[in-house]
């Protein structure tokens, strides 16, 4: 497994009315996080807000190219992006104890977070179609390239870890400072992973995502 310390590339926030950050996600030019009551978006590059949808956003949040998914305690909501209308709902399968959302194979993908696992769930129905085990603490998921990678956060102390999907075998590990927790994850496509920062805290972190020899 190769470990190296977690690149800050750049923090964002605090923003207004925020008291902490729960999921992330990207749509292309936005990055939304969960605010507890609404999902607040912001431009990466200049860091200002951009907007805000009123929906209860407690745990991770995704993108499928044209719906946003919110967990909203025990329920996965989908959600218009463009009229912030709530289009139908799943049941989240921790019932309220789910952390991370991402989206890929047109799938969801859930962090439970004290399961210590990642679930692929049917989008539609909410069946479970997957278990993948970890060995900490589950916070927030993104896939990137064919890379799942999932956040971590237990006693104070967090990392971004790249896993086999199929074994959950723990391939690479970034370290984030201590007290720079991690709720959500997400990447953009190319070299950042977008970072919340859990409860208590309202700022977004930017960390490098390590270079591959196709990329560079």
């Amino acid at each position: 497994m190769k470990t190296s310390e977690a690149e800050i590339i750049r923090e964002y926030g605090p923003f207004e009315g925020v008291e902490s950050v729960g999921g992330v996600t990207f749509d292309g030019e936005q990055v939304w996080f969960a605010a507890g009551n609404r999902m607040v978006a912001f431009d990466p590059d200049s860091g200002k807000t951009t907007r805000s949808i009123e929906v209860a956003a407690h745990a991770g949040t995704a993108f499928d190219g044209k719906h946003l998914y919110q967990i909203s305690e025990d329920r996965i909501l989908k959600i218009d992006p463009r009229t912030g209308r709530v289009l139908s709902t799943i049941p989240a399968p921790g019932g309220g104890r789910d952390s991370g959302l991402a989206w890929a194979e047109g799938a969801l993908w859930v962090g439970e977070y004290r399961d210590r696992k990642i679930l692929q769930i049917d989008p539609e129905t909410g069946a479970i179609l997957r278990t993948i085990e970890s060995n900490r603490f589950v916070t927030g998921v993104t896939w990137v390239d064919g890379e799942l990678w999932h956040g971590t956060w237990e006693d104070d102390k967090s990392d971004v870890r790249r896993i086999d999907p199929q074994t959950g075998e723990v391939l690479e590990r970034l370290d984030m400072p201590l007290g720079a927790n991690v709720s959500g994850v997400e990447s953009d496509g190319g070299d950042r992973f977008f970072c919340g920062s859990g409860s208590n805290n309202n700022k977004v972190r930017a960390i490098r995502r390590p270079k591959r020899a196709a990329r560079k």
